[in-house]
C-alpha cells in the first residue's frame, strides 16, 4: 500500500509543479519526455549520495545508474543476462 501512496504523493507534487509553470496535463509530449528523464535521473539521487560517501561513486555509475537509466545498450559486452547464458 505504501507504494501507492507514494506515487499519488508524487503525483500531486508534481501536479502542482505543473500547475505553477503554467503546463496543463498530460503535458505535451516534449515536456512529458523531459520530465520522465528528470524522474529517471532523479531516482539516481540517493543512491549516487550513498555510493560517493563510500567512494564507490565511479563503479556505480558505470554499473547500476548506466544501466537503470539507458537500459542494456546494443553491443554492450560487459553484463550478460541470465537468458544470454543459458545453454541452447
Amino acid at each position: 500500500m505504501k507504494p501507492y501512496l507514494y506515487s499519488l504523493g508524487a503525483g500531486l507534487i508534481v501536479g502542482v509543479v505543473y500547475s505553477l509553470m503554467g503546463v496543463r496535463s498530460p503535458a505535451p509530449p516534449a515536456i512529458a519526455l523531459i520530465g520522465l528523464l528528470g524522474i529517471l535521473l532523479g531516482e539516481q539521487i540517493a543512491p549516487l549520495a550513498r555510493h560517493v560517501t563510500q567512494s564507490t561513486a565511479v563503479h556505480y555509475l558505470r554499473t547500476a545508474c548506466r544501466e537503470h537509466v539507458f537500459g542494456r545498450l546494443p553491443g554492450d559486452r560487459d553484463h550478460t543476462t541470465q537468458s544470454d547464458t543459458k545453454p541452447s
